[in-house]
């Protein structure tokens, strides 16, 4: 059983360890996942191991990683979600999430996603987030905008060789709609 060190109402958070490696391959091994991600469009067992690599030395260097999620009713790998450095110096992180296809379509990323808006913000005392998309992806770009993210232009992403849309999340967004929420 997985320990989560935070939880949404259907997911929770775990972290990556080396022996993740067959469940880090059963999301960024499926090319309907990684067909955004990469120029080839897929992600070889080894660009996978070192995927989980970066993840688990981007935990150990800044405390952050996209961070595996499961249904906390099935205890079901359902992807990741998370934070990785972007501005450490002005407390900017990138937030990313890849989901397995099965939970698409299902309000998964947006759950995980608003969980870990308000984790970077609560808990980690970000001041902005910053989120990019493949172009192709029309669904991340709709997701975004529906979570509060302003888009503010193109920025190079070398894993693609593409430009793609970016946006930030400012904290202050953050707290406009925490007060909406709560009314």
């Amino acid at each position: 059983m997985r320990e989560y060190f935070l939880k949404t109402k259907r997911l929770g958070f775990s972290h990556w360890k080396k022996e993740d490696i067959e469940t880090a391959y059963s999301l960024w091994g499926d090319e309907k996942v990684t067909k955004y991600l990469s120029a080839s469009g897929i992600f070889t067992r080894e660009e996978t191991s070192e995927r989980l690599n970066l993840e688990i030395e981007n935990e150990r260097l800044y405390g952050i990683q996209y961070w595996p999620v499961f249904e906390l009713e099935t205890g079901e790998f359902t992807g990741c979600c998370g934070l990785r450095p972007y501005k450490n110096s002005e407390k900017i992180f990138e937030i990313g999430f890849h989901l397995k296809p099965e939970y698409w379509g299902k309000g998964y990323g947006k759950e995980a996603a608003e969980g870990m808006i308000k984790y970077a913000f609560e808990k980690l005392g970000a001041e902005k987030l910053f989120a990019g998309h493949n172009p192709a992806n029309a669904a991340s770009a709709k997701l975004l905008t529906k979570l509060g993210f302003t888009y503010t232009g193109d920025e190079y992403y070398e894993p693609t060789g593409l430009y793609h849309p970016s946006y930030i999340y400012e904290k202050n967004t953050y707290r406009e709609i925490k007060e909406r929420k709560s009314d």
